[in-house]
């Protein structure tokens, strides 16, 4: 479905009002939808696509993945914690999984963002010069 440009303006300002304190306020977005389900305003599928929209990258954006061969150590997770507040700012939520098919070290996700240091892809880049 193609968005007119004023649709997408309008979700854009909605989200923008969304936040408080530079985070999403799940609260704020709850309330906006619904004001806009009930008012429908012209165009309002669109918005509320493009809301949608906004709002998963928002969220992708703001969740971490991090995932060892083996279960990390508590100060480990703290450090990774803290190291990745300091990349990425307050909010973050953050997962810790193990997969035993990486052999060794971490590969972590963060929205868009891949930092891959796992002996799994180390070995397959070093098969790949051969």
């Amino acid at each position: 479905m193609k968005i007119s440009k004023q649709s997408q303006r309008e979700a854009r300002q909605l989200f923008r009002n969304c936040h408080v304190n530079g985070l999403l306020d799940e609260n704020r977005v709850r309330q906006t939808v619904s004001l806009l389900v009930t008012k429908k305003p012209r165009g309002y599928v669109g918005i509320l696509s493009r809301m949608h929209r906004l709002v998963k990258l928002d969220l992708e954006l703001h969740a971490a993945r991090v995932e060892s061969a083996t279960p990390l150590a508590e100060d480990v997770r703290q450090d990774v914690k803290s190291r990745l507040a300091g990349l990425y700012g307050a909010g973050l939520s953050i997962e810790f999984s193990e997969n035993p098919s990486l052999i060794g070290g971490l590969r972590i996700r963060v929205g868009s963002d891949l930092y891959d240091g796992s002996v799994k892809t180390r070995l397959e880049k070093l098969e790949q010069s051969f």
